[in-house]
């Protein structure tokens, strides 16, 4: 199926690993003009050079730290219009209440919550200006499935899951879509941290994190991949399904629902 993607342009940060990365993969493969952004450049420039060797084409690449507030204003500045933005950066630390400064609050809050809506904000009123475009929030099950030992990833995910439905029920006036995916725990290394947080709380051992993941009790026996979560963010970025917006979807293998 052709999903009419060449040549659309597609911002996607936190595309340097993990599921941005897969999802950068995926957009390449359909022609589109993909720009990465994350933090450091030299993992964006092996990126981008992996990314060539699988698809044959050259993503764009950018170095900006999206917590800042001027770093965002600047990326924005920088990248000028495009079609399609893919809001992916952002780590959320696993831990309790008590466990977690709030600094920790402040930081992984800046990056991904606020920084997530600052870009919605920004590229958003040129979408709309231009009656064209589409943002995908890529936010996660914890702002469903909230659990107290990733307490600040529960407040942060549900503020987001809010924010999109909102906004993606007004931006249809203008043409617009804006819509989420909530991905269940994903095979990356962000995955494996935070279950090594937990194993260390709950195991007396980080080491032992792999403990944790009891494939028995897992939708499909597995760990879902990034691949998967790339798959339905492309397929729903085309204009074939157009009607779609102001919704999340919870990609979790209808985990929440098991007892």
């Amino acid at each position: 199926m052709n999903l009419n993607l060449s040549q659309k342009r597609v911002v996607i940060t936190g595309g340097s690993k993990g599921i941005g990365y897969a999802i950068a993969e995926a957009f390449l493969r359909e022609g589109a003009e993909v720009i990465i952004i994350a933090r450091n450049a030299k993992t964006l420039e092996l990126a981008a050079q992996n990314l060539f060797k699988l698809t044959g084409r050259n993503p764009a690449w950018y170095s900006f730290d999206l917590s800042d507030l001027n770093q965002r204003k600047l990326l924005h500045q920088t990248i000028g219009e495009i079609d399609i933005l893919v809001n992916n950066a952002g780590a959320i630390p696993g831990g309790d209440l008590f466990s977690l400064k709030i600094e920790d609050w402040l930081s992984s809050w800046n990056l991904k919550v606020f920084g997530y809506i600052h870009l919605c904000q920004l590229f958003l009123s040129k979408m709309k200006l231009k009656q064209s475009g589409t943002v995908i929030n890529i936010i996660g099950m914890g702002g469903r499935a909230v659990r107290s030992n990733y307490i600040c990833g529960a407040g942060g995910n549900a503020a987001l899951i809010g924010f999109t439905n909102a906004i993606g029920s007004e931006t249809p006036d203008y043409n617009v879509r804006v819509f989420g995916i909530n991905p269940s725990p994903t095979l990356t290394d962000r995955m494996i941290q935070l279950f090594k947080v937990r194993a260390a709380k709950e195991l007396g051992d980080a080491k032992k994190w792999d403990e944790l993941v009891n494939s028995q009790k897992l939708p499909f026996g597995r760990v879902k991949s990034p691949d998967e979560v790339a798959a339905l963010t492309v397929m729903l970025s085309s204009n074939k399904v157009h009607y779609l917006s102001g919704t999340v979807i919870d990609l979790d293998g209808g985990s929440q629902w098991r007892s």
